[in-house]
């Protein structure tokens, strides 16, 4: 007797039961509900990273690699910083304003870091930094003790939050351009999905 053909398994797509796509920002209300809320917590690691994310507006993967000396210059933490990122090796400098930089001398301070230490290291291994996959099961949980749709959310809504806050007040797109690293206008454009958002905001200020 000859044995039939095993049907085959459909293997489950990479992307089953998430959305697809642009990440949004944090409004100006869900960031001080974060804050406030990691505030409460005394939780010193996480409202430094917090903090951090929202000013640097960097990648994930470029905002666990820092190291202390990237932010800490002289006797106390910086009020700019640059790093080199690591798509695009460019050099890309950002702002560390005056509560992120009260969290993270505290961070620092608490746990007496060294210039070569990591900014984040890894609770496992302190040798190694926090990784990406880590910083986004905590930025899920910061997600979710707001609220907010899990699924709608991630490490590039914070990325993208403080940038789209700066066009939305500025309209100065070049501006943002610098400080997103981004080589191109035309990624910052996409990436902001301000051609979209813009149109919109004009045809309601248009009656007919």
């Amino acid at each position: 007797m000859i044995p039939l053909p095993q049907p085959v398994q459909a293997s489950m797509p990479w992307n089953k039961g998430q959305l697809i796509g642009q990440k949004p920002p944090l409004k100006l209300r869900e960031i001080w509900a974060i804050r406030i809320r990691l505030q409460l917590k005394k939780d010193t690691r996480e409202l430094a990273i917090f903090n951090l994310a929202i000013d640097s507006k960097l990648r994930s993967c470029d905002l666990v690699h820092l190291r202390v000396r990237d932010v800490y210059h002289g006797n106390g933490i910086a009020p700019r910083a640059m790093v080199l990122q690591q798509k695009t090796h460019q050099p890309v400098q950002f702002e560390i304003t005056e509560q992120t930089r009260e969290a993270l001398s505290n961070w620092i301070g608490h746990n007496h870091f060294r210039p070569d230490d990591y900014l984040f290291p890894s609770r496992t291994n302190r040798a190694h930094h926090l990784s990406t996959r880590q910083y986004a099961r905590i930025v899920h949980k910061w997600v979710k003790m707001i609220g907010l749709d899990t699924l709608m959310y991630g490490t590039h809504s914070l990325r993208r939050t403080k940038a789209t806050l700066i066009y939305r007040r500025t309209k100065n797109l070049r501006a943002v351009q610098l400080l997103l690293g981004h080589t191109k206008l035309e990624s910052t454009v996409r990436y902001l999905g301000i051609e979209v958002d813009d149109a919109l905001e004009m045809a309601e200020q248009t009656e007919v």
